[in-house]
């Protein structure tokens, strides 16, 4: 008893929601990894590129609550040190693989978003017609335009295959100089510069540009502040050396205070992929550019020189090396827990970073602790809180060890009841941009693994929405829409841009995001979602109508 009351106490200072007899309460695990990468000169400022893991995190989705990302980083414009945006001015480009509360047809296998942030959260572009705001009050839906005219971005993030399981998805930005640079902004006497910043893909079935956010998408900020003007990534580079992180906000756990007034808590079973050897890859070749990997050549081709191959070039890149280390700040805690309260997970018990190459950053795992089932390693699910000075921390226990009036070891983690997702919706106005003047032919469907459907049409590269919002003349839309003529007549789908992996297998897409260009259509057009829902909602829509002249 002298050494359970102490604890006791300690544990009702830290959870006061959890009191003895109360049964099982609602938590979540969350917090970060942290990978060990060094650093690069800070000369390489023209985008990056990685190879992230994916795979199913959780057993069972989770709902809506659930948030997470996989493996991934931060991208913020590069600044010199007496040249700061004035004030709060937070902006960059994050998104990659995960899951979010506002996906709405989500399944355990991850999806992918661009996740561009414009100033402090005021603007965020996920891809094409999707991003904050309404339609009404658009805050990101017109901030990507689509380059490709062979891979479809569905209005709820781009679709990975079902059935990931540990593959690599190899993706990066650079800037491409489609758009040219203008004085003004919407009329004002700020600059909106010419960076493209440019997704581009390597997965085992697509490989290149897919889409780019918008120059206007970062300067708009600046029609309030103009103090920012050029300070945004619309006119910067970026700054190489970002913060390489797993970033976790809710996986669902329980917890309970059984008789004795000892805490447990069990969190829903939880996957990393891991190989025949036992060990698990989640990074690989972190790629910082100069600009000259790419920019300097499509300029030069664009000025009317020799066509650019579009392979961005390995002797403009420096690859960031991994160290041992790498920590965890995953915490289990009940709800609404103060960030000082929560007890971190004891991560390091069962996991050990690994770094098999220079260039390659994993982890091996602790087996009496973890559980291997096939492709998939599964971490400690029961944890017991103990006193560890003045603070708490989790240490792991057995399923035999956990008390049985805690409840947990006969809960079960399901996907609750919740209402069906409602369609995404683009405007059906005839006036809005959306139809003036708005596609050449569709609609078409697109069924994708997920459960949902796609209708999309394809439109003239000029004259797709996100065009038609970029603060753009129509001269100007015509000299990016022979720009990008040029880029579909020698940037196809199936060579390299990005250097490959040398380790692993790459991730496939979703099949069905996959297209073929309708004939007569095969330069300068792109397929632009209009609609997605679930399945059975969608079974009556048109597939087949054809091109108009």
């Amino acid at each position: 008893m002298n050494t359970i009351m102490p604890l006791l106490a300690a544990v009702l200072s830290a959870f006061p929601a959890l009191v003895v007899g109360a049964g099982i309460q609602e938590g979540e695990m969350a917090g970060y990894l942290f990978g060990p990468a060094e650093k690069v000169p800070e000369e390489f400022n023209g985008g990056f590129s990685l190879y992230a893991a994916a795979w199913p995190l959780v057993e069972t989705y989770p709902g809506h609550r659930f948030q997470t990302g996989l493996w991934g980083t931060w991208m913020h414009p590069q600044h010199e040190p007496d040249k700061k945006p004035a004030g709060e001015c937070y902006t960059d480009i994050e998104g990659g693989l995960g899951w979010w509360r506002d996906t709405h047809f989500p399944t355990t296998t991850p999806k992918f978003i661009m996740g561009g942030v414009g100033p402090n959260f005021k603007w965020i572009a996920n891809g094409p017609g999707y991003g904050a705001g309404t339609w009404e009050k658009p805050r990101g839906q017109y901030g990507v335009a689509q380059l490709s005219p062979w891979l479809l971005f569905p209005l709820d993030g781009l679709n990975l295959k079902q059935g990931t399981c540990g593959e690599l998805f190899g993706y990066g930005y650079l800037p491409l100089p489609l758009t040219p640079p203008k004085s003004t902004t919407a009329g004002k006497p700020v600059p909106t510069g010419n960076h493209c910043w440019t997704l581009f893909l390597n997965t085992a079935n697509f490989k290149g540009p897919v889409a780019f956010f918008t120059p206007f998408f970062w300067s708009q900020a600046t029609l309030e502040n103009p103090e920012w003007a050029g300070l945004m990534l619309d006119s910067r580079p970026a700054g190489p050396n970002k913060a390489i992180q797993m970033e976790t906000q809710h996986v669902p756990a329980i917890l309970s205070t059984n008789a004795d007034g000892r805490v447990y808590a069990r969190i829903a079973p939880t996957y990393f992929p891991v190989s025949a050897e036992g060990h698990s890859i989640v990074l690989h070749r972190i790629s910082a550019y100069k600009k000259a990997a790419l920019w300097d050549d499509v300029q030069g081709w664009f000025n009317g020189g020799a066509p650019a191959t579009g392979r961005i070039k390995v002797e403009a890149s420096a690859v960031h090396t991994f160290r041992q280390g790498g920590g965890s700040s995953w915490s289990i805690y009940p709800l609404n827990t103060p960030r000082e309260e929560k007890a971190p997970l004891p991560w390091r018990s069962f996991a050990t970073s690994f770094t098999p190459d220079p260039v390659t950053f994993g982890y091996r795992w602790n087996e009496p602790l973890t559980r291997r089932n096939g492709p998939l390693v599964t971490l400690p699910e029961y944890y017991r809180l103990e006193l560890d000075g003045k603070k708490t921390r989790w240490s792991i226990v057995s399923h035999e060890d956990v008390p049985p009036d805690s409840g947990l070891t006969q809960y079960r983690f399901s996907t609750p009841k919740e209402e069906p997702q409602k369609p995404r919706v683009t405007p059906d106005d005839p006036e809005s941009c959306w139809k003036k003047p708005g596609p050449v032919a569709g609609p078409f469907q697109a069924h994708l693994g997920d459960g949902s459907v796609v209708t999309y049409y394809w439109y003239r590269f000029a004259d797709q929405p996100a065009m038609l919002n970029a603060d753009l003349t129509p001269e100007e839309r015509e000299l990016v829409q022979k720009r990008v003529e040029l880029l579909h007549r020698a940037w196809t789908k199936d060579r390299d841009y990005l250097s490959p992996p040398e380790v692993g297998t790459l991730a496939n897409l979703d099949p069905a995001l996959i297209l073929t260009p309708p004939r007569g259509l095969e330069l300068g057009y792109v397929p632009i979602a209009t609609r997605q829902e679930l399945g059975g909602a969608a079974t009556d829509r048109r597939t087949d109508e054809k091109a108009r002249p």
